[in-house]
């Protein structure tokens, strides 16, 4: 291959998590390669993408035109609240870059390094490729929490229940974390009137907490449900509260902080002062998280249905308290 086919070529590939994509560009963005960018760049805004993070780290070199694409991709994506960042790129993209437009988000670096894309040689796609699970950031401020609807929830499970799995990977209260009955307990929740679901990410998904609601005026008076409130309105004179069906966050001293803030974010959303989860009693790995958290262990209880004895942790907010940051 000639030096002026080598440099006429870009190879593209794109690996989507969710409503994320990486794309990793790997050669040369010149006249013959800047349309194969841009119709890449506009194909993942069409398919919905709300964080497009572009991997510089085998490109080259790159012409004013390619500049111009990619500074557009930016301004495009933002008139559709998407979000669009260069990572790794050479000393000529930057001063190129820092030139055109010294203010650009695109230079904005996440808190992390970002995934390898694998390895380049085709054009751009957009198909979906299995993909081994990214290196977790550190967390620092550039944390985004929103809410998924059922449909997004249940399209990002088993990514959710990767992340549930890591962080429990290697500890005591591994063996009551089961990946089968996570996904089945998210299905179940995601179909209760009220399912919340709340995600924190970054380039990655890193916490997440979802549950539904509890109380008088919810839909029927008997079953587990009208149970489960009597013996919490017993315990905390409380009628009306939110079960969090799981609270998770990557294993990181930092996210503790994630974690908390994503279960008062979603108490707040609720308008509900309490919080209720039910553990494994023998779940001792569980009850500390909570209790990290500042929830309250109220003990066993028995009435409800199932297997074992629960044990029920509430974490009572004071009444008025203002949302959780968002």
């Amino acid at each position: 291959m000639s030096p002026a086919t080598a440099l006429s070529r870009l190879d593209i590939h794109r690996r989507n998590r969710g409503e994320q994509t990486l794309v990793t560009l790997a050669g040369d963005i010149g006249p013959a390669t800047t349309p194969l960018l841009r119709a890449a760049l506009e194909q993942c805004l069409l398919d919905g993408v709300t964080v497009i993070d572009v991997d510089l780290a085998t490109v080259g070199s790159c012409d004013a035109r390619g500049l111009d694409v990619l500074l557009s991709a930016s301004r495009r994506a933002g008139r559709v609240h998407a979000r669009l960042r260069l990572h790794h790129p050479c000393a000529q993209i930057t001063r190129l870059l820092a030139a055109a437009d010294p203010a650009s988000p695109l230079l904005a670096a996440p808190p992390g390094p970002v995934p390898p894309g694998g390895p380049p040689g085709t054009a751009a796609r957009a198909a979906e490729e299995p993909a081994r699970r990214p290196e977790r950031p550190v967390l620092k401020d550039a944390i985004r929490v929103r809410r998924l609807t059922r449909r997004q929830a249940e399209d990002r499970g088993e990514d959710i229940a990767d992340l549930a799995a890591e962080s429990v990977a290697g500890t005591p209260g591994e063996a009551y974390h089961d990946r089968a009955d996570f996904l089945r307990r998210l299905a179940v929740t995601a179909h209760r009137p009220g399912f919340a679901l709340l995600a924190a990410e970054t380039t990655v998904l890193v916490g997440c907490a979802f549950g539904f609601p509890v109380g008088p005026d919810g839909p029927g008076g008997r079953g587990f449900d009208a149970t489960l409130q009597g013996i919490v309105q017993r315990l905390t004179s409380r009628a009306r509260f939110v079960v969090l069906t799981q609270v998770v966050a990557h294993p990181h001293p930092q996210n503790r902080e994630i974690a908390r803030r994503l279960q008062q974010r979603l108490l707040a959303d609720r308008h509900v002062s309490l919080g209720v989860a039910l553990l494994h009693p023998a779940d001792r790995t569980g009850r500390a998280a909570f209790s990290s958290w500042g929830w309250q262990n109220m003990g066993e209880v028995v009435g409800l249905p199932g297997p074992v004895t629960p044990c029920v942790v509430v974490l009572p907010l004071a009444e008025g308290c203002p949302p959780a940051d968002r």
